[in-house]
C-alpha cells in the first residue's frame, strides 16, 4: 500500500511521497523571477551611472518607435 502525502506547496493530495513536480518547478521559477527583479539595476548598471540613463532610455524609445513604424507599414 502506497502512502500518499499532502503537497507542501499547493496543499493538495500527492500520489507520491513528494511534492508535485509542477509545484516545485513553479516555485523555482518564481524564485528566479524574484532574484531577477532584485538584481536588474545591477545588471543594467543604472545605479552606478545615472547620467547614462538618459542615453539608454533614448535608445530603448527609438527601438520601440522603429518597431511600431514597421508594424504600421504592414
Amino acid at each position: 500500500m502506497k502512502i500518499m502525502k499532502i503537497c507542501n506547496i499547493c496543499h493538495k493530495i500527492s500520489a507520491t511521497d513528494q511534492d508535485h513536480l509542477d509545484c516545485v518547478q513553479k516555485t523555482s521559477i518564481e524564485m528566479q523571477d524574484e532574484y531577477f527583479k532584485n538584481n536588474i539595476t545591477e545588471k543594467l548598471n543604472l545605479s552606478n551611472n545615472p547620467q547614462d540613463l538618459a542615453v539608454e532610455m533614448k535608445a530603448i524609445l527609438e527601438h520601440l518607435v522603429k518597431g511600431k513604424d514597421k508594424k504600421n507599414k504592414l
